[in-house]
């Protein structure tokens, strides 16, 4: 008799890992051509069985949270760490949201007739097997999840050690639901080792992983792009950039600039450096400088900005290229709308970047030439979001140059191919 996943599991990580690999495989064979009705009934389910399950989620992350204080770990993570009521009911909203959207898989565009008679389109299609490799949020659990169900994939999901027994309860969940809906369970795995070892394994499993997939801090980004042997969605930093152009109405560059901030700090998609073109910093700055210390920001600037307003700190280099999130921003004053893009050219991550203008050959020319994944006219950054953007929900921001790029939903977790259609043609 063939040993289970659990004995493999406590002998050898490397075959645990494999185990997983071939069963998420397998599954992703029929999650590929799974009906809608079927994934979306699943779906359904899940947040039905989470709802109702609220007590049995709850228990298992009490151990998770008496575990992360007994460790030592900070309010902010104890913060992220914890499942009230509200969040598990928010959870089962996402899971039904994810449901309602529509399926992209099988979606058939760009048909055009060839001269010689064959038809010639794309078809929307699965990535097959999805990793994805996260930190302390267990609602993450469910979120990936269902997104990476209805996009037709199978997904192996390694979430931190300090959220281990949460992640456990919310996986046993989603295979009750997959299996009430006709679909296979190991169509989500949650790894259940914390040995590190495993995040190893993951990332050098080419035969059964298609694509990586890390939600989490900068060190655990790098290391995944570091080690990874299968194709990774990321993105490093969030280092994001407002220009006030000279064309620019003063009370939309007030407005943006000051939301683009202030609305939330710790996100990658918060601005951490302001441009403002030198024509209108005299004007701007003060109302500007104003607003932030108000909201507690701390500012750093170049020359011209500390000229021009007081207790501004000197900006170095360093500041130019880092992504804060925190209530610190770099402010610098530049010529013109070509300056503003050299200095994004060299200092953004390609995450977010805007133009504030009434000009639209400058609108237009910041659209075009910004190497960004979201690129913004008259607009705070903060809109870089897939809710924002209509796609219900994301698994991420990218800023690869990839088939996906800036918020990661349902259609970048499929990839595309090319079908043909004839009739009994041949070519000469």
């Amino acid at each position: 008799m063939s040993a289970t996943v659990s004995e493999i599991e406590t002998r050898d990580v490397g075959a645990y890992m494999q185990a997983v690999g071939e069963r998420a495989r397998a599954a992703s064979r029929s999650t590929a051509v799974a009906e809608p009705g079927a994934k979306n009934a699943a779906l359904l389910e899940l947040a039905e069985r989470i709802v109702d399950g609220r007590a049995r989620i709850k228990d298992a992350n009490a151990k998770d949270m008496a575990a992360g204080r007994a460790a030592g770990l900070d309010a902010a993570l104890l913060d992220r760490l914890e499942l009230t009521d509200a969040r598990i009911e928010s959870m089962a909203d996402g899971v039904r949201q994810i449901a309602s959207l529509p399926d992209p898989v099988g979606a058939i565009t760009g048909m055009n007739a060839r001269p010689s008679g064959i038809q010639v389109g794309k078809m929307r299609v699965p990535l097959g097997v999805i990793g994805i490799i996260y930190e302390s949020r267990p609602n993450v659990t469910a979120d990936a999840a269902a997104l990476c169900l209805k996009a037709g994939n199978a997904v192996i999901l390694r979430g931190g050690s300090e959220a281990i027994h949460s992640n456990r309860a919310i996986a046993e969940l989603i295979g009750e639901a997959l299996e009430a809906a006709g679909l296979p369970a190991d169509a989500v795995q949650v790894v259940q080792t914390t040995d590190r070892e495993a995040v190893r394994h993951l990332l050098t499993m080419p035969a059964y992983v298609d694509v990586i997939v890390p939600r989490g801090g900068k060190g655990l980004v790098a290391f995944v792009a570091e080690h990874a042997r299968v194709p990774v969605i990321k993105h490093l930093d969030g280092i994001c950039h407002v220009y006030i152009d000279r064309d620019a109405d003063a009370a939309k560059a007030v407005a943006v600039a000051v939301n683009a901030k202030t609305q939330r700090l710790g996100t990658c998609n918060t601005m951490e450096t302001l441009l403002i073109a030198e024509s209108r910093a005299a004007e701007l700055l003060p109302a500007l400088a104003e607003a932030y210390r108000d909201a507690g920001i701390e500012l750093r600037g170049c020359e011209k900005t500390r000229s021009l307003v007081a207790d501004v700190l000197p900006a170095t280099d360093e500041d130019w290229a880092t992504e804060y999130l925190d209530a610190i921003l770099s402010i610098r004053i530049v010529d013109d709308v070509d300056a503003a893009m050299a200095h994004i050219a060299r200092y953004s991550s390609g995450h977010t970047e805007s133009i504030i203008t009434e000009n639209l050959t400058a609108a237009r020319r910041f659209l075009r030439e910004v190497d960004s994944s979201s690129v913004m006219v008259n607009a705070s950054t903060r809109f870089a979001d897939g809710f924002e953007y209509g796609l219900g929900a994301e698994i991420g921001i990218s800023t690869d140059k990839i088939h996906a790029r800036g918020p990661v939903g349902l259609e970048g977790l499929t990839s595309e191919k090319y079908v043909v259609y004839g009739d009994g043609h041949c070519r000469h």
